[in-house]
């Protein structure tokens, strides 16, 4: 009790413990404190393996703490009322706002299956990790660009088949999470008003924002969203999040330009109307390429602007958590990777391997994993497309009591999908996101 106390009175003081009114609005300081419960909890998961009880205790004890704030953000829904001498009445009652009526429990259950995908790696015995200090082998299953991880060892002769495909299944599984929690974070950004400061601070045209070579390559005849990539220097974190901000920058200035939102002359432009909307939904479309080729990206200049200027506090809950768990989910699917890099190395360096031609065995994994695996819709309820597994864990928490809730359509408080998400479920298909390389 008293640790709550603790935690309410920051949050109601805006981390300005001093009470000097110099703390942030309250849906910044919710969004703090998911964020940093979840990178206290989380921070140190580099293996795969169950969480310690007390941590695993702490996260579920403290977010209860913070998700129970919602359950006062509410909104009159019309309902019938029978009256003592049986006729009835329409009233107006109150319930949970509709975008964290169908939200909350998805990402509950979102939060579930990531903490046990991890508890089922404890009887794991096939691979194993040593520190750096304890790794005396010049080849190792260990990634240049993870050099501060332990190392994945794996026997001589790489996992057994059994392992392998337990092992792609439990990546699908949590790609599948990714992309849902994804979903979930872009939907809620989407809903957030755009702050004027980043208006403000934007060029007079979305070629000014974009540059010369950019542009061209957006309003070309022939537009190939791939093949606009490949010609993009994308070899760091720092050069994908800065194509990220010019896109997103540029989409910004045509939707104002296209709605009129903006009465200064400096914004004009010479462009037809028809060519800015071809061109932003040309942009739309390479900003959600980059997000499913890199879902590990850093938040751009316009997410962190909105997160800090937001004042509604469902939203910060919602897209703080989502976000959270879009950071575990990827973390997670990262340390299989890491497993099956040391795997697919030591069937390289084996000449037993070799001789048993492993590439059918793989693909007999990835085609029982792949057929084994629920989708997107599966895992939000979002689809119509029958399921393709009858008695899973995965049915057992998708089948409770919010199952009704859960078949809408996410976070949107007229329950209506925006087209970022429809672009966003097209284009993701099965496809396992890459890592930063």
């Amino acid at each position: 009790m008293e640790q709550m106390k603790e935690r309410f009175s920051k949050l109601l003081l805006g981390e300005d413990m001093s009470g000097g009114g110099k703390g942030v609005p309250s849906a910044l300081a919710l969004s703090n404190a998911v964020t940093n419960l979840a990178a206290s909890v989380f921070g140190e998961q580099v293996k795969l393996g169950p969480m310690a009880p007390e941590t695993k205790a702490r996260w579920r004890k403290e977010m209860d703490w913070l998700l129970s704030v919602t359950d006062h953000i509410v909104e009159f829904v019309p309902s019938q009322q029978k009256t003592k001498n049986g006729t009835n009445m329409e009233i107006m009652v109150t319930r949970q706002r509709s975008d964290l009526l169908v939200n909350i429990p998805g990402l509950r259950k979102l939060d579930t299956l990531l903490i046990e995908t991890l508890d089922g790696f404890g009887q794991e015995k096939e691979f194993w990790y040593v520190s750096k200090d304890d790794d005396q082998e010049n080849e190792n299953g260990q990634r240049d660009d993870k050099w501060w991880h332990p190392t994945v060892k794996v026997p001589v002769n790489g996992l057994s088949e059994m392992s392998r495909r337990w092992l792609q299944c439990q990546k699908e599984s949590v790609n599948q999470v990714l992309k849902a929690a994804m979903a979930i974070n872009a939907e809620v950004l989407s809903e957030i008003e755009i702050p004027e400061s980043y208006i403000d601070s934007l060029p007079r045209n979305g070629r000014a924002s974009l540059g010369d070579l950019i542009y061209k390559g957006i309003t070309v005849d022939y537009f190939d969203p791939s093949q606009f990539l490949s010609t993009m220097d994308l070899s760091t974190e720092h050069k994908v999040l800065d194509l990220k901000n010019r896109i997103e920058a540029s989409i910004v200035i045509w939707k104002r330009k296209m709605h009129q939102k903006d009465g200064r002359s400096s914004w004009g432009s010479g462009v037809s109307l028809e060519k800015r909307e071809l061109f932003e939904e040309r942009a739309e479309t390479i900003l959600i390429l980059l997000k499913q080729r890199y879902p590990g990206l850093p938040q751009s200049s316009l997410d962190i602007s909105k997160i800090q200027d937001n004042r509604d506090v469902g939203h910060a809950i919602l897209e703080s958590y989502s976000r959270s768990l879009e950071s575990l989910a990827f973390n997670v699917m990262s340390r299989i990777e890491d497993v099956l890099h040391a795997d697919s190395l030591a069937q390289t360096s084996s000449p037993q391997k070799s001789e048993t031609s492993p590439s059918s065995s793989d693909e007999d994994a990835l085609r029982v994993s792949s057929s084994d695996t629920p989708t997107l819709s599966d895992f939000m309820g979002w689809g119509i497309a029958s399921r393709r597994r009858s008695s899973t864990d995965l049915e057992i928490y998708f089948k409770g009591d919010n199952d009704k809730k859960l078949a809408k359509p996410p976070v949107s408080s007229t329950q209506k999908k925006s087209p970022n998400l429809e672009k966003l479920e097209s284009l993701s298909g099965n496809r396992s996101p890459k890592g930063r390389d």
